[in-house]
């Protein structure tokens, strides 16, 4: 039986990642901070329903022993490293954080990996944020990185250890340039899940407007379920290799209020403000993916479309808020309701 060892777990990406899994059969590790272990009702919801099916370690990215311990005692035959600081917005507001967490935790795993587990196929979460400001459309594995954040710096940074790693000390590791990709599972910070989630409460009649930046702002949106595969494929080649996943289809901000809401019924000009004071920094207009060499190398496809996820999305908020299904617990936590509070015009 295969060993899979996750970081960020209890994230988006880890949660899907974690079941795909175990559905192959794999031993499945996953490195938790320990204040999720103390709080798993509200830190694991995306999880709760594979606990028992898993093994949980707690270890801290900014400390190189606690994950060290961790591939010493799990041997495992692969390693997805998923967990960052993923806001784009917040890694504005808090660059020191930001470039700590994700770069270096990414040396730490990828040091203790060397040392402990050489052998581990390692897979590294890049971004399309790493191209910020684009040098072609579209963007595939030899197109140039412009970061336009300290998140896609820190990225960038990811990448190339990644990198060094491979070509240094000959490890199997490679790193997935995913653009960006959804699911009802995305943290409500999120652009398409502040949406979404506005959505279910407008139409409820719980908020009245909507807040949002730049509406023209262009993305290619796919499903976290889908991506997922692609990660496990490139860790099943022969050789390591990186990989854009995509759908190389781009759709604007407005684009997707206008789905979401249309699909209750509403039209999104109704209800949409935008506020300059949500615009980034430095804005990244324009991000679409090629996706081919991952169908000719890896036989990765998507199979969704734009409106089949923004409508999944939709539904599950509709559901929570309505109360047809048990709300997340992350739903019920104070702050997470303080924070969708403030996201619907509350003071």
């Amino acid at each position: 039986m295969k060993k899979a060892l996750i970081t960020g777990i209890t994230g988006q990406d880890g949660s899907y990642l974690a079941e795909l899994l175990l559905e192959k059969g794999y031993e499945v590790h996953g490195i938790v901070r320990r204040v999720a272990i103390e709080d798993p009702v509200h830190r694991m919801w995306r999880i709760t329903h594979l606990l028992n099916d898993l093994k949980i370690h707690s270890a801290s990215l900014e400390s190189f022993p606690s994950i060290y311990k961790v591939f010493l005692h799990t041997k495992p035959d692969e390693c997805y490293h998923l967990a960052a600081q993923s806001f784009v917005s917040y890694s504005f507001e808090d660059e020191f954080s930001t470039l700590n967490t994700n770069i270096n935790g990414t040396h730490f795993v990828l040091a203790a990996l060397k040392e402990a587990s050489p052998s581990c196929k390692f897979y590294f979460a890049g971004s399309s944020e790493m191209f910020g400001r684009v040098e072609e459309v579209p963007q595939k594995e030899t197109t140039p990185f412009h970061p336009r954040s300290s998140y896609g710096i820190s990225k960038v940074a990811g990448y190339d250890l990644t990198r060094n790693y491979r070509e240094a000390y000959g490890l199997f590791a490679c790193s997935g340039i995913l653009f960006n990709h959804e699911s009802p599972r995305r943290g409500y910070e999120f652009v398409t899940r502040k949406i979404t989630s506005h959505v279910a409460l407008i139409k409820s009649g719980q908020a009245k407007e909507l807040r949002l930046g730049n509406l023209d702002a262009q993305r290619d949106w796919g499903h976290a379920a889908d991506y997922v595969r692609g990660m496990w494929a490139m860790l099943q080649q022969p050789e390591p290799a990186d990989f854009v996943i995509s759908t190389g289809e781009t759709h604007r901000v407005r684009d997707f209020c206008d789905t979401a809401f249309s699909f209750v019924g509403l039209n999104y000009r109704d209800y949409v403000i935008v506020d300059p004071g949500l615009y980034r920094a430095a804005e990244v207009d324009l991000l679409v993916g090629d996706p081919s060499r991952a169908k000719k190398s890896l036989g990765w496809e998507y199979t969704r479309s734009f409106t089949d996820l923004v409508v999944e999305m939709v539904e599950a908020d509709l559901r929570t808020v309505s109360g047809g299904t048990r709300a997340l617990p992350e739903e019920r936590h104070p702050m997470v309701s303080r924070h969708m509070e403030l996201l619907a015009g509350g003071k």
